[in-house]
């Protein structure tokens, strides 16, 4: 072999130790790149997915949901456990809505229903109402019952059906509601402040206003 064929084959061995040298370096660097940017391209795909759109749908939402304790009876995990009635009770927020629904003797009614969704008013949706309204209606059992079953219907709704529909209520009257991307409104007046709530029976939706059936 002359010294032009031996220098030939000393250039093609080097060439081939060099190339898979380098391929690892470029690899090396993209995962360098993955790793710096906290993310993976099966992760980055994970996160844009739409199956990652339904989960965020099926917890709790709106800027109400910040006021509910984060563990304990009244947390979300802790209002799962129990009937809807039961869960209400352990909210801060609805106190005024149990007094309601025990002068109305609604407690069992409501515990022992299945499946169903019930608009929930705040404490401040109550203090809406004109204090004499409001003694009034307390003071009327009657009423006070049509008032609130006209707030629970007999199914369980997902955010997506709320978007726009009309839902049968107990109290045999129906409520519309409609919105989009977790900001919805019952009756084109009260709105959904943490909607999504779990509990033992019941879906509720917390809203900042009371719903009056028609008369």
């Amino acid at each position: 072999m002359n010294t032009l064929t031996l220098r030939r084959v000393a250039v093609a061995v080097s060439a081939a130790a060099v190339l898979p040298l380098s391929l690892t370096a470029c690899s090396s660097s993209d995962d360098t790149k993955d790793a710096a940017s906290g993310s993976t391209p099966s992760a980055a795909a994970s996160a844009s997915s739409p199956a990652g759109d339904s989960m965020a749908m099926d917890e709790p939402f709106g800027p109400a949901c910040s006021s509910v304790p984060q563990d304990g009876a009244g947390s979300f995990a802790g209002m799962a456990k129990d009937p809807v009635a039961t869960a209400a009770s352990n909210n801060p927020e609805l106190s005024t809505l149990v007094t309601a629904v025990k002068a109305a003797g609604l407690v069992d009614t409501l515990n022992n229903a299945e499946n169903i969704t019930v608009f929930a008013p705040t404490n401040e949706a109550f203090a809406k109402v004109p204090k004499a309204d409001l003694d009034a209606l307390l003071a009327d059992k009657a009423q006070l019952t049509k008032v609130l079953t006209y707030h629970v219907v007999g199914e369980k709704l997902t955010p997506k059906q709320l978007e726009k529909g009309s839902f049968d209520t107990l109290e045999k009257s129906e409520v519309t509601t409609a919105g989009s991307d977790m900001a919805y409104t019952v009756n084109d007046s009260s709105k959904v402040v943490c909607g999504n709530v779990p509990t033992a029976n019941a879906t509720v939706y917390i809203v900042d206003t009371v719903l009056m059936p028609p008369k």
